[in-house]
């Protein structure tokens, strides 16, 4: 869709002769509108500056240098050139003109809002602008299409978010599920470590006191032969004492 831009390419008569023209505000301006129709941006952008240090009031250099710096693409300079002019003049057809400018800077910046607002501000002041709102509907389709864009990223974006809570807690809830093995499993080994630990101690302890209960065969034959003499020595003791009279009464 094709943008409508206002130029104005406004040259002043030299009235007197004699006059150097490349000198006045008027002849700077001239020689701008000359290389801006030529193409010559940088050359022109050179002579409406220096037009506006000889008569910052006028509000053709402004409006010019405003054009200048939308055709080379610099649209915040535009923007900051048109709004000068607004305030140089009392012609609601130039403001008008400026408005409509302006709307087309914020719109190549993709403003869409701002070049509404500004457009809006021109069909107040000339109704009847076909241009304007041409590029007023233009602006409104845009705006409506970025914030259809920007609905849809923010749906993608939560949804990517969704997706990746979702996985994240998934990863959290596995991590969880292998801690819990690892640490049912550790409990497994430890608690059969302890079994076997106990029953190894068990088996030393029975073994302690098997040892204990045991006797060789050395000691048995020892203790059996000390109770075979202990006998004999038991009978000895038993023969001196068998036949003797016990005395009951006292030998007168």
């Amino acid at each position: 869709m094709k943008i409508w831009t206002k130029i104005y390419c406004i040259s002043f008569f030299i009235v007197f002769q004699g006059y150097i023209q490349a000198q006045s505000t008027r002849g700077l301006i001239n020689d701008g509108v000359d290389l801006y129709e030529k193409g010559n941006f940088p050359e022109a952008e050179v002579n409406f500056k220096k037009g506006i240090q000889n008569d910052l009031q006028k509000f053709e250099g402004h409006f010019n240098l405003g054009d200048n710096y939308y055709k080379q693409g610099n649209y915040d300079e535009a923007i900051k050139s048109y709004k000068n002019a607004l305030s140089l003049t009392n012609s609601n057809i130039e403001k008008a003109a400026t408005f409509h400018n302006i709307g087309n800077s914020f719109l190549k910046g993709q403003k869409f809002q701002e070049s509404i607002e500004a457009y809006k501000n021109a069909l107040k002041l000339n109704p009847n602008d076909l241009e304007t709102k041409y590029n007023l509907s233009y602006a409104l389709s845009m705006l409506k299409n970025q914030q259809n864009q920007n609905q849809q990223n923010q749906q993608n974006q939560n949804q990517d978010k969704q997706n990746q809570d979702k996985q994240n807690q998934d990863k959290q809830n596995q991590d969880e599920q292998n801690q819990d093995k690892q640490d049912q499993e550790k409990q497994n080994k430890d608690q059969q470590q302890d079994k076997q630990e106990q029953q190894q101690q068990q088996q030393q302890q029975q073994q302690q006191q098997q040892q204990k209960n045991e006797i060789s065969k050395e000691e048995a034959e020892r203790i059996l032969e000390a109770l075979k003499n202990n006998e004999q020595d038991l009978q000895k003791e038993l023969r001196k004492h068998k036949g003797k009279v016990v005395k009951t009464t006292k030998d007168w």
